[in-house]
């Protein structure tokens, strides 16, 4: 049974002290220990347990209420030890559904069907009335053949999706799936091809189009998913299997019945299990049998509509309740001309709840409405107005299941069900109080998001989604109305600014993109920015192009524009986000030098006005640029610095501000210049550290970095094939989950680079075209390692002129972007195409690029780099009979590493020397017999 841990608390205090009284204050000493809440926590939290234990249902009662003091258990408790206990746990395949608010009754039937049904299908669709019980029968099917799903299943609750065009990325957030691309459904199929799960599309409804391309996609793409849709009326797509929900069974008009034989009836069994859970003491008589069997029929077997009667049972009699239904459904049927019966029935049932609402409550209801998914006390209270009591109403309003309660953070996150906001927004509409509230939600939000913006810095990055990331729902809502003619767009200018921080946090960053681009236009067609709007729309618009659509020249151009409004405003801080921005773009373009003046500035101004994490981030960055420059000494003692400078443990909490985990990328460069320097055992072990902490960090990016910048380009420096293979399939599995438009170019050019490693060219042609397409969107990052690759396979593969061509083309590269860190690696390579396919008369150029490329690694202090020219040059010269010029050479540069004698380049230095060794030795004894005869 899943309850949240303050519910498992009260649970705990209840059964430690059974048939015993419990105060609440005792309650709430034992659940909330340090925390001051609301009375009402505590019995949202005990109604939560009694549905979650199924309290009320025939031969089942554990909870007792007594009035004004407190709770007692009531059900037999008998304590034994632990010894036999069954220690297995429950699967977790089904962990991304949630509990449903009841038991399913009256359904088993259905959900065996439709068991049987998906796995065939594939696609099914279950429609039916609001309320009906659909999503209760989706869940119920999709636990059911979770366990045999790799992946288990997934739930998506659509109905706070205001804008169709948000779908794949509401179905990506709730998949755990984070989307770095232009084209966001095209990127969620893709991270869905290779998965194996159920896949719940809850309250599909009023994006019914976009749902039903989106499944068809998804159906004719990922043969391991299956889909499973709750909607009012179908998709119309094709192979799609439709079950059209049919009311739970009530027992015929006017019959009399015992109370066992109403009770076998499932709509009759819903309402007393209900109606128990309501009212301590409740049950069905004979007498009252033929009443409550009148109500069912009334309400045509609806689940909804009977919770909603159920629940009113501790104010009224049943008969009350039945002439009050009476009443009522006869007033709404002759307003609701054509429609359904059955929708008559619930309209009528939600009205009539309504009508017997306090006043207070009636207000709340119609206010909360303004909400699309959860929220919060607080915030319900900051849009009350003062004539609404909202702390009482919620309370009132939980009990009477016409609001629901989730218990299982540390704060209780509140929410209407999708028929019920359907009812309370018409009353809100009619009520005239709509526009204001809609304001007033635009406004609050802007609150609250800037408040928990100053909180991300003392947060773990997912303690933050997972407190605020609900907010988004809303976000859309109020950006929505802002925008619209009847909206207020200097407000939605302002939420677009404040919402930035989110969608970053959320990693919905083309979300971000189209509402930042969206506010800047609105806001320069109607002169509504102001400088501050501007700069920061301006940056939010750079960050989210460079990393969905690569560093183009646009981005240069926002960047700069968000600069000049930051120096003329004199805002410091902001002026450290755009200077970091700007290098960032810089580096990713391959422009280090500029980068490099920026950085310089970006220090300066961090030491004046910034924190830790800005000082840091400015040197960590500073020591990345000069690492590219080939200046390894000063890259490494920069770093070293940073690294220590960084407390454990490690808090992540400045993503958001950075992009990535600072010590994650600064391990990465560390790794990389370890290696240089000819210390692989250590770049091995701290590029290992970078990705598990990329790991521990949950921030998708950081990972691609640690693993395809790091990880694996180290195991291929080292020769270490098989643990580069181990790698490149981590980050596949981890870019399935996370399709980043630039990192899935990157990792197939890295599966080619390690084929061709292997001896195997026959990718170069794609491996060519996609570094083709990288540099067409400005992505130019570490273009000599990836470059220096592919002409070793076209040498590889006999294409000798276009490997020379294509290193022609990397030393220009190299010469204009000052990406010299590689630069001795390109002109060995160019010398060992030389070597290797010319003929003698080209062994000159090779043996001047090879004591070329010696001389700039020893000069950038490269080691590594060093050990391979060296290696280079001895054997062209032992080819050319110029053994004794050889003599010394590369043992001369093996002689100074201290570790990794292992790795691949240094085993093969071995043999060169002591094949070396042998030549001379040989000569010797030549030449010594020469001599003596």
């Amino acid at each position: 049974v899943r309850v949240g841990s303050r519910a498992l608390e009260v649970l705990c205090a209840l059964v430690e002290s059974p048939g015993s009284l419990v105060t609440k204050r005792e309650l709430m000493a034992r659940a909330w220990p340090r925390t001051v809440v609301e009375p009402s926590n505590l019995k949202v939290t005990i109604a939560a347990l009694r549905r979650a234990l199924g309290d009320g249902r025939p031969g089942h009662r554990y909870i007792a209420n007594v009035t004004g003091l407190g709770y007692r258990f009531v059900a037999p408790v008998r304590c034994t030890d632990a010894e036999g206990l069954d220690g297995a746990s429950p699967t977790a395949r089904s962990s991304g559904l949630p509990q449903s608010a009841t038991r399913l009754v009256g359904r088993a039937d259905v959900v065996s069907a439709l068991v049987r049904a998906l796995p065939e299908r594939r696609i099914v669709s279950i429609t039916g009335a609001g309320g009906i019980g659909k999503t209760s029968v989706a869940l119920a099917v999709a636990a059911a053949l979770a366990e045999g799903h790799e992946d288990g299943a997934r739930f998506v609750d659509l109905s706070p999706l205001a804008d169709a065009r948000f779908l794949p990325m509401a179905v990506a957030k709730s998949l755990g799936i984070a989307i770095y691309a232009e084209d966001a459904a095209e990127a969620l199929i893709s991270a869905l091809r290779s998965r194996r799960l159920i896949l719940v599309l809850d309250s599909c409804e009023h994006v019914l189009e976009a749902v039903a391309a989106l499944v068809e996609r998804i159906v004719a793409t990922a043969p391991g998913v299956m889909v499973l849709a709750t909607t009012r009326e179908p998709l119309r797509i094709r192979g799609e299997t439709v079950h059209r929900l049919p009311p739970l069974p009530t027992p015929p008009p006017r019959t009399p019945l015992t109370a066992r034989e109403a009770l076998a009836f499932p709509a009759v069994e819903l309402f007393v299990e209900l109606a128990s859970a309501c009212l301590d003491g409740f049950s069905l008589s004979d007498a009252d049998a033929p009443v409550v069997a009148g109500i069912c029929d009334k309400l045509d077997g609806i689940a909804l509509a009977i919770e909603l009667a159920a629940t009113r049972v501790e104010a009224f009699t049943l008969r009350e309740l039945s002439l009050l239904l009476e009443d009522r459904l006869r007033l709404l049927s002759l307003e609701q001309h054509g429609t359904a019966p059955r929708h008559r029935s619930l309209a009528a049932a939600l009205a009539w709840s309504h009508d017997l609402l306090a006043p207070n409550d009636r207000t709340a209801l119609r206010r909360v409405a303004v909400f699309a998914g959860s929220f919060t006390l607080a915030s319900a209270t900051a849009l009350a107005g003062s004539d609404c009591d909202m702390v009482a109403a919620l309370e009132s309003l939980t009990s009477k299941s016409l609001v629901c309660a989730d218990v299982r953070g540390s704060a209780v996150n509140y929410r209407l069900l999708d028929t019920t906001r359907a009812f309370a927004v018409q009353k809100l509409q009619e009520s005239e109080e709509s526009h204001e509230l809609r304001r007033g939600l635009a406004a609050h939000l802007i609150d609250v998001l800037t408040l928990v913006e100053r909180e991300s810095g003392r947060q773990h990055s997912a303690d933050w989604v997972a407190a605020h990331g609900y907010r988004v729902d809303d976000v859309r809502s109020a950006l929505a109305w802002a925008f619209s003619p009847e909206g207020d767009a200097r407000l939605g200018i302002a939420l677009t600014v404040c919402a930035i921080p989110l969608w970053t946090q959320l990693s919905l960053l083309d979300e971000c993109r189209d509402s930042a681009e969206l506010a800047l236009a609105i806001g320069a067609g109607q002169s509504l920015l102001t400088v501050r709007d501007r700069m920061h729309l301006s940056a939010a618009l750079a960050l989210s192009t460079l990393y969905t659509r690569g560093p183009r020249p646009e981005t240069d151009a926002l960047w700069k524009a968000a600069l000049r409004d930051a120096d003329d405003t004199g805002d410091a801080q902001f002026q450290l986000r755009t200077l970091w921005g700007l290098s960032v773009y810089l580096v990713f373009a391959g422009q280090y030098r500029t980068a490099l003046g920026y950085l310089r500035r970006l220090r300066i101004v961090a030491r004046r006005h910034g924190d830790a994490a800005d000082r840091l981030g400015a040197e960590r960055l500073i020591a990345t640029s000069l690492h590219y420059f080939g200046r390894q000494v000063s890259a490494r003692a920069r770093l070293d610095k940073v690294l220590r400078a960084y407390a454990d443990p490690v808090q992540h909490a400045d993503i958001s501000r950075f992009q990535f985990d600072q010590r994650v990328v600064a391990r990465g460069t560390m790794a990389n210049v370890l290696w240089l320097q000819g210390l692989a055992e250590q770049a091995v072990s701290i590029a290992h550290e970078a990705v598990e902490s990329a790991q521990a960090a949950s921030h998708p990016i950081s990972l691609c970095n640690a693993l395809g910048h790091t990880a694996i380009p180290i195991a291929l420096y080292i020769g270490d094939v098989e643990a580069a293979d181990a790698l490149m399939t981590r980050l596949s599995d981890h870019l399935r989950q996370h399709p980043l438009t630039i990192w899935r170019v990157l990792s197939r050019c890295l599966q080619y680079i390690i084929q061709i490693e292997r001896g195997d060219g026959s990718h170069v042609d794609e491996l060519e075209s996609l570094l083709g397409k990288l540099r067409e969107s400005g992505y130019c990052l570490r273009q000599s390692f990836y470059l220096g690759a592919l002409a070793r396979g076209q040498a590889l593969t006999g294409r000798r002129s276009e490997a020379l061509s294509t290193l022609d083309g990397v030393l220009a590269l190299c010469e204009q972007s000052a990406e010299r860190w590689f630069l001795p690696e390109v002109l060995r390579v160019k010398g060992e195409v030389l070597r290797q396919g010319g003929s003698p008369a080209t062994y000159p150029e090779a043996e001047r690029l090879f004591r070329q490329a010696m001389a700039l690694a020893q000069r950038q202090h490269a080691l590594s780099l060093e050990l391979r020219a060296a290696i280079s040059l001895s054997e062209l010269l032992i080819r050319c009979d110029r053994a004794a010029d050889a003599a010394g050479l590369v043992e001369g540069v093996r002689a100074r590493f201290t570790e990794g004698h292992e790795t691949a380049d240094l085993k093969r230095a071995a043999q060169v020397a002591a094949d070396l060794h042998k030549r001379l030795a040989n000569r010797r004894r030549n030449d010594h017999s020469v001599h003596r005869n």
